[in-house]
């Protein structure tokens, strides 16, 4: 029997769709859209935001705000140890999975690495000291030290033109461990807590079920995918990822001519609908799709990425394919948006952009302005 066949453009509609931009969610809330979207990427956190929020009719950044406060999102360090925003409910889920994935060689000197002994020294000292109040990083540094030994303490780890504790490390392995998340935020400092604290219940959920249902997450929203993809996007080997396909009963398709996988019975193709979408910086869709070229066909490939990396440049989306991108200023209550295009959008597509940028006007609960023309800033401006 031949396996199900889905083109580029059928890639396009099916994570248009899974991703929110060309439906609506069927949960309504900010943890139900970072769940469609297997996790927000939050290194940016006022991007995070405008990626929950554009995907979530009628709500505002201080929508998500509020589920970060009321605890149904959490904000924490998730593939490849960058910062996300998962659903609580899926936390258990999201650390068995990714404390499961096997550890790459460290990128520091062996001077400054830890052993796995004092890795695990660490991570107790902070699951410990993180039970008892929210900590900054400052204060988390005096409490490892005191709690491991001077050694934790070593200003050896290179950072942003200075140095910090040998410890610091291990802070997305303790995350991953589920004894770390994000804390509210302490005047202009980040605070870190113990998940236990608001839930003294939690626990990592078993590994073996953990895997399957992140796999599925993963392959829901990013999927027909490749081992090879999975790989990348979590900074794991590939015979890894190959067993944790298997493991899942992943089905094998045929993606814009390449073999690929699903979750089981996961075959549907969708009809790819006319939109135009405004995505900021590190918006898991164009983080995590794969191949690149499909979703940054031609131009965009060198104008919307960094050296191949996605997520550098805010991107226009027309029928889910990136045909330009753009860059807001805020003066008070205005908001300036610039957008570039390659090609001519049409009537009906400037119509939806304006529509686009008056939505981007409600979640930055501003008033916002449009202008058509070159964007001159570079990435991350």
């Amino acid at each position: 029997m031949p396996l199900p066949r889905f083109s580029a453009r059928d890639l396009r509609a099916r994570r248009l769709r899974r991703h929110l931009l060309t439906s609506t969610p069927g949960d309504a809330t900010p943890a139900g859209v970072a769940r469609a979207m297997h996790a927000a990427h939050a290194q940016i956190m006022s991007a995070a935001e405008i990626s929950v929020a554009m995907r979530l009719p009628g709500s505002t950044r201080q929508t998500v705000r509020d589920a970060l406060t009321r605890g149904t999102l959490t904000k924490t360090f998730g593939p490849r140890g960058t910062v996300h925003l998962v659903p609580t409910h899926d936390l258990a889920v999201w650390t068995s999975a990714l404390s499961d994935v096997p550890r790459s060689r460290s990128a520091f000197a062996p001077d400054v690495r830890m052993s796995a002994e004092q890795t695990d020294e660490v991570v107790a000292a902070m699951a410990a000291a993180l039970l008892e109040r929210e900590l900054t990083v400052d204060e988390l540094d005096e409490q490892v030290v005191a709690r491991t030994g001077p050694w934790a303490g070593d200003l050896v780890m290179p950072a942003f033109q200075t140095f910090w504790p040998r410890w610091r490390q291990a802070v997305s392995t303790a995350a991953h461990a589920g004894v770390l998340v994000f804390g509210p935020d302490r005047g202009r400092k980040v605070t870190y807590t113990n998940p236990r604290r608001r839930d003294p219940t939690f626990a990592p959920a078993p590994v073996g079920p953990a895997r399957r249902e992140f796999v599925r997450g993963y392959l829901h929203a990013f999927g027909p995918a490749a081992p090879a993809h999975l790989a990348r996007w979590l900074n794991a080997p590939l015979d890894w990822c190959e067993r944790l396909f298997a493991d899942g009963g992943a089905e094998e398709v045929v993606a814009d001519g390449a073999p690929a996988y699903v979750a089981p019975g996961d075959v549907e193709v969708d009809e790819l609908d006319r939109s135009v979408r405004l995505l900021p910086y590190f918006d898991a869709l164009s983080v995590g799709f794969v191949p690149r070229e499909v979703m940054f066909p031609g131009r965009a490939f060198e104008r919307a990425l960094a050296r191949g990396q996605a997520g550098n440049y805010p991107v226009v989306l027309v029928d889910g394919a990136v045909q330009g991108v753009w860059h807001q200023r805020r003066s008070g209550r205005r908001l300036h948006v610039t957008v570039e295009t390659w090609g001519q959008l049409g009537a009906g597509r400037v119509r939806a952009l304006e529509e686009q940028v008056e939505r981007l006007g409600e979640v930055l609960e501003a008033s916002p302005t449009l202008t058509l023309g070159p964007v001159s800033v570079g990435p991350h401006a």
